[in-house]
């Protein structure tokens, strides 16, 4: 079976944002009959799509908790996340992040070198 994975972004009960690496199983599904059926793995229901850019002086080094429910893919330049237990990851391009660090002390990010960072955002519902 194929799998795929992406990072989970989560506050614990006593409010520290932590990383967590997710895997999940991908199954054969006719998707686009006639072509042959594709691995797919149903993940969350999605309200809106959007884009979001910024560039190397962007403030999101203050501490802060994710707005909603959301996944990011990141499509151009890279960033940096550090949670609030100190951990510190690097979403270049094509990484998936899912941001569930709505409460608590949240995180801070930071775009990596000069070049502008866009990511594909999915807001999700709950």
């Amino acid at each position: 079976m194929q799998k795929a994975a992406y990072v989970r972004m989560y506050a614990d009960s006593k409010g520290e944002s932590h990383f967590e690496d997710v895997e999940v199983e991908m199954q054969p599904v006719d998707f686009a009959p006639p072509a042959a059926p594709l691995n797919i793995v149903p993940l969350f229901p999605a309200v809106q799509t959007l884009l979001v850019g910024e560039s190397s002086g962007w403030g999101g080094d203050v501490p802060h908790p994710a707005p909603q429910r959301q996944v990011f893919i990141t499509t151009q330049g890279e960033f940096e996340v550090t949670v609030s237990d100190g951990e510190v990851r690097r979403f270049p391009v094509g990484s998936v992040l899912l941001l569930e660090d709505t409460t608590g002390k949240g995180h801070s990010t930071r775009i990596i070198g000069d070049s502008e960072a866009v990511v594909f955002g999915v807001t999700l519902g709950e």
